[in-house]
């Protein structure tokens, strides 16, 4: 078995992030699944996501309708504490530094932009779809770089090696939380429109008895007081039971930007 939660692992956060599998852990179990992993594994996410031993991830919802749409199944959609987040949705923050005298969304043409990578809802396809209706003949930023992390985004925005980034508001809520001098310098430019935030996900081969184990474990644990501290530091409020269609919405980004002629964020 095979459990990991790649999404949110900043390295001031991975003791919390562990934490919570412990408690993910001891709700599996106590609801009957067997060789639960005694511990997270951070090897290749993508590994992990294609994986028929896979118990429980976390992944975005992009990868989750396209790349791995036929290895996972939805468990269930986080709800976090987190002032752009509404209900089990979420956005992304298009940022810039404090001191750009950007003030909106058409003074970024021409500039340099910083993508965390081309299979990234929050940092690729929702800034895609934000740019797409001011793009003319396929084309809105003068550079586009690739990142890898939206941390690596948001540091080269700072260092002015990019203008602008897009970023997951959790991602960049508990960035301010655990390394405030990584965001001191950034502020909020826009937001992008919303989707279901990033999925809890299970092998597509776990039955229907294993994943009403796995969805119970996750509720239990999220309503126990006991686990309220780590909650609080992961800023997770609890679980939604979406249908797997709720994240069609994801697509609808891709539409807007096809729609504009605008198929790459260049």
């Amino acid at each position: 078995m095979l459990a990991s939660l790649p999404m949110y692992d900043l390295e001031p956060l991975r003791d919390a992030n562990d934490a919570w599998w412990q408690a993910l852990a001891q709700a599996f179990r106590e609801r009957g699944l067997d060789d639960v992993p005694d511990r997270l594994d951070r090897a290749d996410r993508h590994d992990h996501w294609s994986s028929r031993d896979l118990l429980l991830s976390q992944t975005c919802g992009w990868p989750l309708v396209n790349a791995f749409a036929g290895h996972l199944r939805l468990l269930a959609t986080p709800r976090y504490d987190v002032p752009c987040v509404r209900g089990s949705d979420y956005c992304s923050l298009i940022l810039v530094r404090h001191e750009s005298p950007l003030t909106e969304l058409e003074d970024l043409r021409g500039l340099r932009a910083a993508v965390n990578g081309a299979d990234s809802h929050s940092g690729y396809n929702a800034l895609r779809a934000t740019i797409a209706p001011l793009a003319s003949d396929g084309t809105f930023f003068g550079e586009v770089r690739i990142s890898g992390s939206h941390q690596d985004s948001v540091a080269m925005v700072m260092r002015g090696a990019a203008d602008v980034c897009s970023v997951d508001c959790v991602s960049f809520a508990l960035m301010q939380d655990t390394m405030p001098d990584a965001t001191d310098g950034i502020r909020v430019l826009a937001t992008t429109r919303s989707a279901p935030a990033l999925p809890y996900v299970t092998s597509l081969h776990r039955d229907d008895n294993e994943v009403r184990a796995l969805r119970e474990g996750l509720l239990a644990a999220a309503s126990d007081p006991r686990h309220d501290d780590v909650r609080r530091r992961l800023r997770l409020k609890g679980f939604a039971i979406l249908p797997r269609e709720a994240y069609d919405r994801i697509d609808a980004f891709v539409v807007t930007a096809r729609d504009c002629d605008y198929p790459e964020v260049a």
